[in-house]
């Protein structure tokens, strides 16, 4: 597989999935924009990962506004002549029953998780529509699918997420320009590390213990799935064997929603 030429920009990959494919995609050839939060320290590890034969571009747009998504799809183009492959991964999580979830905690996973991919595909696509191609990935989760307890506003943007994919697919079938999910279930990413450790702190275990209980509640597999096998997930999708596939939700859940 090749990516060179080809110029990718993945929204928050400072860290965890975003980051594994960021960097599989360097491996590959392609010019890399990522995004995303955390200390200088961190973002320039982020950097020097998703570099290949260019150094990767960092781009510090917050994903709760619109004008700084669009600007940030817009730099990249200037910058390196167009945005070929876009990977919506940014994703935050808040764990609360509905009758005490906070608003202003709603409102954000909503933008970051779902309002966000919106923005950025809503300015990507004049790009790829003129160019004709384009290679759109949205990171849902299991959660697009089924729902869990506790969780309302991602499971709510993740199936949006899910919905939202089918319409550009649609919207766009007849151009070189596919938009498929990729739903994963458990990832060790710290998102999911931050509700391992709140578990084991609830049982009075130690994290690892806390980690299979985890697993075991969901995952027949009993294992998580990698950064790296998701990023070489994205890069089949934007590879010519998956030209035709557009509107697709690809499951990486170790039998989650078999059940």
């Amino acid at each position: 597989m090749n990516l060179e030429g080809k110029v990718a920009v993945v929204t928050g990959s400072t860290s965890g999935i975003g980051l594994g494919m960021a960097s599989h995609f360097a491996k590959l050839g392609a010019q890399v924009v990522i995004n995303g939060l955390g200390s200088d320290e961190m973002i320039a590890s982020a950097i020097k990962s998703a570099s290949g034969a260019k150094e990767a571009h960092y781009n510090g747009a917050d994903m709760r506004d619109a004008d700084a998504i669009a600007a940030m799809i817009a730099e990249a183009e200037e910058k390196f002549g167009a945005v070929d492959i876009l990977v919506n991964n940014a994703g935050i999580q808040h764990v609360s029953r509905v009758e005490d979830f906070p608003a202003e905690k709603w409102n954000d996973v909503i933008a970051i998780n779902l309002s966000s991919a919106f923005h950025a595909i809503k300015a990507a696509l004049p790009g790829m529509q003129k160019r004709n191609f384009g290679r759109i990935i949205n990171v849902a989760s299991v959660h697009g699918q089924v729902g869990s307890v506790e969780k309302s506003a991602y499971v709510a943007s993740k199936h949006g997420i899910i919905g939202l994919t089918k319409v550009v697919a649609l919207e766009n079938a007849e151009q070189q320009i596919t938009c498929n999910t990729i739903c994963p279930g458990w990832v060790r990413t710290p998102l999911v590390e931050a509700q391992i450790e709140a578990l084991a702190a609830k049982e009075g275990v130690d994290v690892e213990q806390a980690a299979k209980m985890l697993l075991a509640e969901k995952e027949p597999s009993l294992r998580f799935a990698t950064p790296e096998q998701l990023a070489e997930t994205a890069a089949f999708l934007c590879s010519d064997a998956a030209s035709n596939m557009t509107g697709v939700n690809l499951t990486l859940d170790g039998g989650w929603t078999a059940r």
